[in-house]
């Protein structure tokens, strides 16, 4: 599935062809994308990017999570999708992460809203939440535009590699928010 943000940027379902272009995207922000996200730490070769790839495309679809490459003019970018979704209670998160130097354009706040309309209109969800690291304010900044509502802190919500735990904010949004 492709799903079409502007002329230049669309969403492509997450494919095992995409595993190099993720991969070498991570080893090349290591320490950009690692001050926000444990899993670059553990990222240490393309085997294990190719293993997050076919357990996250090759679950049943019933079980799958939709996981989008962002793709500017045909060249990956960054990853969004949901995550530890609750079919029995109609709720998902949304995680997302972008290359440094597509940052503070709009794109992933677009593709928020966009994945917000597809939980709600195909997926019949009621509820989604976007979890950010207290302190990493171009991520949360992302559901403050796109009409979240801020819930509190998770205390230490997020292990990471050095052994410290990250508060996390938490927002949501609700299908009878959205107008």
């Amino acid at each position: 599935m492709e799903i079409k943000l502007s002329e230049e940027i669309s969403l492509k379902t997450l494919q095992i062809e995409d595993v190099k272009d993720i991969y070498d995207m991570i080893d090349d922000q290591r320490e950009y994308l690692g001050r926000w996200l444990p899993f670059v730490s553990f990222t240490t070769s393309p085997e294990f990017t190719k293993g997050f790839v076919e357990y996250t495309v090759c679950l049943p679809e019933e079980e799958r999570e939709h996981t989008f490459t962002i793709r500017k003019k045909g060249e990956f970018i960054g990853l969004i999708g949901f995550k530890d979704t609750d079919r029995e209670n109609l709720k998902t998160e949304i995680g997302y992460w972008l290359s440094e130097k597509e940052q503070g354009k709009g794109i992933v706040t677009r593709a928020v809203s966009i994945l917000c309309g597809y939980a709600f209109d195909e997926l019949s969800m009621n509820r989604i939440q976007i979890k950010c690291a207290v302190g990493n304010s171009s991520s949360s900044n992302i559901p403050k535009r796109t009409g979240f509502t801020f819930e509190g802190v998770e205390r230490a919500g997020e292990l990471f590699p050095d052994g410290s735990f990250k508060d996390l904010e938490i927002y949501s949004i609700l299908r009878n928010e959205i107008s």
